[in-house]
C-alpha cells in the first residue's frame, strides 16, 4: 500500500482544498504546507492575521485527586501555580533531564488538566505518562475529540472579538476562556507559535469547518489569510521558538536550549531534577545559539558550523527570514563560541559561508 494512502486528514481538509492549499505528509497527517505562498502568508501574520489548522496536535487529559501532584513530579515547571483558566509551557523530561516532549498544560479544574503535545509524540507521550502514573490519577487520549485552529497576528484579537461578540483585551497571555457556541463549548487560549499576539481555539472537529469559514469571512476586511505549515515554521524560527525533533530532543536539556524559565528547581522533586541541578552547578557545555548568515546562502538543518575551520556544531533550524531579509539559524555551540558577535562559518553545499552569532530571539513583535 502507498504510505500516503494511510495519512490522516483533519476535519478541515475540504477547506484546504477549497483555498488551493498544497498538501504534504506531516507527522502522519496530510497537512497544508502553503496556500498563496510562504512569503505572503508569513507577511500577513506579521502585519495583519493568519488562520492555521493545527488539528494534528495531540490532546491528553490527566485527571484525578492526585493529578496536580503527579504533573508536578513529571514536569519541570510549577503546575501548582496554575489557576483554573491558566496555561503554561513546560516539558516531559527523562531522568537525565532531556526532552521527551515540550507541551502546554491547561488547568481546566482543580483535578483536571489538558496537555497539548506534539503530533508525532502523542502516542509516545501517552505511553510515557502511563508508565509512570501512580496514585489517584488517570490519563486519556482526547486527540480525536478536538480540532485546533490558531488565529495569529496583530489583528487577531479584533477579528476573534467580533466573531465572539465580546472584547478579549482582558484575556491575558497564557490565559483561556470557555465560550459556549452552537450547543458546544470552545476553549480559547491566548497562546501561539508565531511570535505574534494570537489565540488557539479548541473545538469539536465537526464544528471546525463552520468556525473556519466564519472567521475567514469576519477577518476578510482585516486581511486575514489561511496559513500553512511552511510559514508556521519561518514565523516560529524568527521568534526562536524551538521545534521538537530539531532544536530539542532526548539528547538536550532545557538549560542547554535556553528554556531556563520552565525549570523550577526549588519547587520540589521532579523527573530529571538531579541532572538539571548538577548541570546548573557545573554549567552547560553547549547552548542553543542564534546565527545570522552574512554572505549569500541559507543555513539549513544539518549543515555543519565551523570556527577557524573546526566543526563546533550543526544547524538545528535554519531558513531565510522574510521579516529580517536575511538567512538565520540556530545551533548548539560550545559556550566559548556562543557569545553574540562571534564570527564563524556554515558549510553550505561544501562551501564555508560567513556567519556570526546573534542574540535570540531574532524577532520581537512591536509593543502595543
Amino acid at each position: 500500500m502507498d504510505p500516503e494512502t494511510t495519512l490522516r486528514r483533519t476535519s478541515l481538509h475540504a477547506e484546504h482544498v477549497r483555498h488551493g492549499a498544497r498538501l504534504v505528509p506531516f507527522a502522519g497527517w496530510e497537512m497544508p504546507i502553503q496556500y498563496r505562498g510562504v512569503l505572503a502568508e508569513h507577511a500577513a501574520v506579521r502585519a495583519s492575521a493568519g488562520l492555521f489548522d493545527v488539528s494534528h496536535m495531540g490532546e491528553l487529559e490527566v485527571y484525578g485527586a492526585e493529578a496536580e501532584a503527579f504533573l508536578q513530579e513529571m514536569t519541570p515547571n510549577n503546575v501548582s501555580r496554575l489557576a483554573t483558566g491558566q496555561a503554561q509551557y513546560t516539558a516531559l523530561l527523562t531522568a537525565e533531564g532531556t526532552f521527551v516532549d515540550d507541551l502546554l498544560i491547561y488547568r481546566l479544574a482543580a483535578g483536571r488538566f489538558l496537555l497539548v503535545v506534539n503530533a508525532a509524540n502523542t502516542a509516545g507521550d501517552l505511553a510515557w505518562i502511563r508508565k509512570h502514573i501512580h496514585g489517584e490519577v488517570q490519563v486519556r487520549d482526547l486527540s480525536g475529540e478536538y480540532a485546533l485552529l490558531a488565529l495569529q497576528g496583530p489583528r487577531a484579537a479584533g477579528i476573534l472579538g467580533r466573531f465572539l461578540g465580546k472584547e478579549l483585551q482582558d484575556l491575558g497571555s497564557f490565559r483561556f476562556t470557555m465560550e459556549p457556541m452552537d450547543g458546544s463549548t470552545l476553549l480559547i487560549s491566548r497562546t501561539g507559535y508565531t511570535g505574534e499576539d494570537g489565540f488557539e481555539i479548541y473545538l469539536p472537529p465537526a464544528m471546525a469547518p463552520s468556525v473556519w469559514q466564519r472567521l475567514m469571512d469576519e477577518g476578510e476586511r482585516d486581511g486575514l489569510v489561511p496559513v500553512g505549515l511552511g510559514a508556521r515554521d519561518t514565523l516560529r524560527l524568527e521568534a526562536a521558538l524551538p521545534l521538537y525533533g530539531q532544536d530539542i530532543d532526548m539528547t538536550r536539556t532545557p538549560l542547554e536550549a535556553g528554556l531556563n524559565f520552565i525549570v523550577k528547581l526549588t519547587k520540589g522533586e521532579f523527573m530529571g531534577r538531579e541532572a538539571l541541578v548538577r548541570q546548573k552547578e557545573e554549567g552547560v557545555g553547549h547552548r542553543l545559539t542564534g546565527l545570522a548568515v552574512t554572505q549569500r546562502g541559507i543555513a539549513r538543518p544539518g549543515y555543519p558550523v565551523r570556527v577557524a575551520g573546526r566543526e563546533v556544531g550543526v544547524v538545528t533550524s535554519g531558513t531565510h527570514s522574510p521579516t529580517l531579509g536575511r538567512a538565520i539559524g540556530m545551533a548548539y555551540l560550545p559556550v566559548a563560541h556562543a557569545e553574540p558577535g562571534t564570527k564563524l562559518t556554515v558549510v553550505i553545499r561544501g562551501n564555508e559561508v560567513e556567519a556570526e552569532v546573534v542574540p535570540l530571539p531574532f524577532y520581537r513583535r512591536p509593543p502595543g
